[in-house]
């Protein structure tokens, strides 16, 4: 599974980035047209909505895991949520913590 979580939060970087390059490269730097567009119509607003949910869940989470010995800390995989994606930093924790288990 380790593999499959690398593969997948490389995929999961790269992919949000083609978009988020191509809007940038046509609207330029403009963050509140960015966030606005989240929220355009019901569709994407279900989308954003949904992300903001899961990627809330996935921070608890990470914290609750804290608890237990050897897991990572979340503020890399939170800083990843917040820059590219819960499509990347979800899978990149995953990826990390099987790699601490696995180094144990």
């Amino acid at each position: 599974m380790k593999n499959i979580y690398l593969i997948s939060a490389i995929i999961g970087a790269v992919v949000p980035y083609m978009f988020f390059i191509q809007f940038f490269s046509v609207e330029g730097l403009n963050i509140t047209f960015f966030i606005s567009s989240l929220f355009a119509n019901g569709a994407s607003g279900g989308f954003a909505a949904d992300l903001f949910i899961s990627s809330f869940i996935f921070w608890a989470f990470m914290f609750h895991q804290l608890r237990k010995p050897r897991n990572p800390k979340p503020y890399l995989f939170i800083l990843l949520n917040l820059t590219i994606g819960l499509s990347c930093a979800l899978p990149a924790y995953l990826y990390a913590r099987e790699h601490q288990n696995e180094n144990d």
